[in-house]
């Protein structure tokens, strides 16, 4: 592990490689600072210039984009009121709070400060988790994975799903987009309709960026809010009480690292769901509950370790297993298919140096966003007044140049506009569109390992339970199900008190 770590550290500190995460850095700050801009989006934006990159610097392009946009999704809700990323907006009250109190270096301090401190947390559990949970791995068979899989489709429906019953039909549609072309257990061409473009399935690197990108231009544009206007000319200095409320609030800088990291590891969570677990749980065991919502420092003390913690927690399931803990390590997944680094247990075995490489970069990434992310802070009043009538144009023209660039396609141009289309329809109509993402990345998996634990099994449906772990996770997945089932009817029958 030590010559390793060894060869990583020489991978990622290298001058190539650290123009990559600089420059990735700045660019998720300015992405993550713009509200509407999620962080996800950013991401999918970025992946198709990592086509052209050797695997080390594009995974560090992707591992400090997202880290750097959900810390400055802080920067427009503390100022202006409006979250720059969803997980933003789970403790915006608080920090435009504080800014009307004349204290956003304040609110903005805590965001920067306690987000490194939350990242590099999740961080070191992903990085002793990781290795052990793999190492176990390596003992799964095709069940095991079966099961694993199904648990992460279940998790991205019934987890922290609004309505269970539309991100369950949105889940089903991306498992149905993952039934096109001819990558299936039998060779065969499904669902082609006689189109060459679509015998190899549908590109996955243009579908999300037209779902999470185009998407955002269509709702721009149809959009008849007004834009808010900044009021803050000067920001005091950022870190002067940081060690102050470390100090005061050590639990929950804890307590909410901790839950942000066992969030991010359930597939189909996030840093949103992180976000505001974490607000409402300190909201819950305080003091003052009172005062939240007030501009207290306690909530986004808590709430803010948490999102960045997420971020890591959702590469363990991602790097040890190939199942996405959220959105944007589902287009990470993506991008390590396209560099031969298929995540599995077996990475660890194959390339153990790419990552521990990875797991530097994310300690490089929170490191290098306290002297970034004040400097972001200072110049924020600039950037938050660029009209975004002229900046969407520009994010759908590298939509489509970066669509076309993948594989010099026309079609995958095409498949970018259409998926977009259809992500805007969904979510305008309350359909989640991570379910789908999740169904596209992981329906070849559960196909390919049903079909083989069934031919292991001679097509004796017993032989998906029969092993002891197996068995396990089947209860496990099942119970889960069930289990939110019931507690979808039980709140639906009790009685509306007034």
């Amino acid at each position: 592990m030590l010559d390793a770590y060894l060869t990583a550290f020489g991978m990622v500190f290298e001058p190539y490689v650290l123009a990559v995460i600089v420059a990735s850095a700045v660019y998720g700050l300015v992405v993550g600072c713009i509200p509407g801009l999620s962080a996800t989006m950013a991401t999918a934006l970025l992946v198709p210039l990592t086509f052209f990159m050797p695997p080390v610097p594009a995974v560090a392009a992707i591992v400090t984009t997202s880290t750097m946009a959900i810390f400055s999704g802080d920067i427009p809700g503390c100022l202006l009121r409006i979250p720059g990323t969803p997980a933003s907006a789970a403790y915006v009250e608080d920090s435009y709070q504080l800014t009307l109190k004349g204290k956003p270096e304040l609110a903005l301090g805590i965001g920067l400060y306690f987000s490194v401190l939350g990242g590099l947390f999740g961080t070191a559990v992903m990085m002793v988790a990781s290795p052990a949970i793999a190492e176990f791995a390596l003992g799964f068979g095709s069940v095991e994975f079966f099961w694993i899989v199904a648990m992460g489709l279940g998790g991205a429906v019934f987890i922290g799903s609004a309505s269970p019953l539309k991100a369950c039909i949105a889940l089903l549609l991306g498992l149905a987009i993952a039934l096109i072309g001819m990558d299936n257990p039998a060779g065969q061409p499904r669902f082609t309709f006689g189109t060459t473009g679509l015998l190899g399935g549908i590109s996955l690197i243009p579908m999300m960026v037209g779902m999470f990108a185009v998407s955002e231009v269509l709702r721009h544009m149809v959009s008849k809010e007004a834009k808010a206007q900044i009021a803050v000319t000067h920001i005091g200095p950022i870190f002067a009480n940081m060690w102050k409320l470390t100090k005061q609030y050590p639990w929950q800088l804890i307590r909410g690292s901790a839950l942000g990291t066992v969030i991010g590891i359930q597939p189909g969570s996030g840093a949103d769901m992180a976000a505001w677990m974490s607000y409402a749980m300190s909201k819950r065991f305080s003091k003052e509950p009172e005062k939240f919502g007030t501009g207290h420092p306690e909530g986004l003390i808590e709430a803010g370790a948490s999102n960045n913690s997420s971020l890591a927690g959702a590469w363990i399931p991602a790097l040890v297993f190939g199942i996405p803990g959220d959105s944007i390590t589902a287009i990470a997944i993506g991008v390590l298919y396209m560099k031969n680094m298929a995540p599995g247990p077996t990475i660890f075995v194959n390339n153990p140096q790419n990552v521990y490489a990875l797991f530097l970069v994310f300690v490089l990434a929170n490191l290098l966003m306290l002297p970034l992310g004040w400097a972001m802070i200072k110049v924020a009043t600039k950037i938050l007044r660029v009209p975004r009538d002229i900046l969407m144009p520009i994010i759908l023209l590298f939509a489509i140049v970066g669509a076309f660039a993948i594989n010099n396609s026309l079609f995958d141009v095409g498949l970018m506009l259409g998926f977009g289309v259809l992500a805007f329809i969904m979510e305008e109509n309350g359909f989640p569109v991570a379910p789908t993402i999740l169904g596209v990345v992981l329906g070849p998996l559960l196909e390919e390992n049903f079909i083989n634990s069934m031919i292991k099994a001679d097509g004796n449906p017993i032989g998906l339970v029969d092993r002891p772990i197996a068995a396990v996770l089947a209860a496990i997945t099942i119970g889960m199900v069930a289990w939110t089932i019931w507690a979808s009817r039980k709140s639906k029958s009790a009685p509306i008190t007034v």
